[in-house]
């Protein structure tokens, strides 16, 4: 199961991450990024009722989307969750119990890290993928590209001002995939509750993607 969900998270490349001041507004999004052909969504425990919020997902999309949660700062949110119906857990820093409790459940784990210092102790410690946050503020597709140089094994997710104008250069640069937040799934446009600008925001980041791998558009 975990390996499944890490190959599809890598063969999808972008996780649009859920930050919002309601936790209805989860099943309408994930409808929004799913009809695009985006079918993974992260929901951080940011979100009011946010592990309801995965749970009501889970079983309206299991099978048909991957769902993650994000902001896990705990071993006991990070169980709650995957009770829920988490298929990964995604931290903002390098937590080591989270990690822990995600590798004994065989569930995927992205933990947060920044430094090359934890970027390497994430892996080591059993990160699936290591999440680069904020990987904008500290020179975005350049730093990924000279992380790769020590670790070209260790599956890089930058994170934290991913945008359409360097999404392209994210992947050229050697990220595995990317996090995308609210360059994605605006707080605007879920005040205007305008999930179809979600989803044409979710095709035109796809397109990108695929332009900077070279595949078909």
């Amino acid at each position: 199961m975990k390996e499944k969900t890490v190959s599809r998270l890598r063969e999808i490349g972008i996780i649009p991450i859920v930050r919002a001041a309601s936790a209805d507004v989860a099943i309408p999004v994930a409808e929004a990024l799913l009809q695009t052909g985006l079918p993974v969504v992260e929901i951080t425990m940011t979100v009011p009722d946010a592990i309801d919020a995965i749970g009501g997902l889970a079983k309206r999309f299991g099978g048909t989307m991957l769902i993650g949660a994000g902001t896990v700062t705990d071993a006991e949110t990070a169980r709650r969750t995957m009770d829920a119906g988490a298929e990964f857990i995604v931290t903002p820093c390098l937590v080591p119990e989270v990690i822990e409790a995600a590798n004994r459940a065989q569930v995927a784990v992205l933990p947060g890290a920044l430094t090359p210092g934890e970027i390497f102790e994430a892996f080591r410690k059993g990160g699936d993928m290591v999440k680069i946050f904020p990987a904008q503020s500290v020179g975005g597709a350049a730093y990924v590209r000279a992380l790769r140089g020590p670790f070209p094994g260790i599956p890089l997710v930058p994170t934290g001002g991913v945008t359409l104008e360097n999404v392209a250069e994210m992947f050229k640069a050697g990220a595995a995939a990317i996090g995308v937040g609210s360059e994605l799934i605006s707080q605007d446009a879920l005040a205007r509750r305008d999930y179809a600008a979600i989803g044409a925001l979710a095709k035109q980041f796809l397109n990108e993607k695929r332009r900077a791998l070279r595949l078909p558009v």
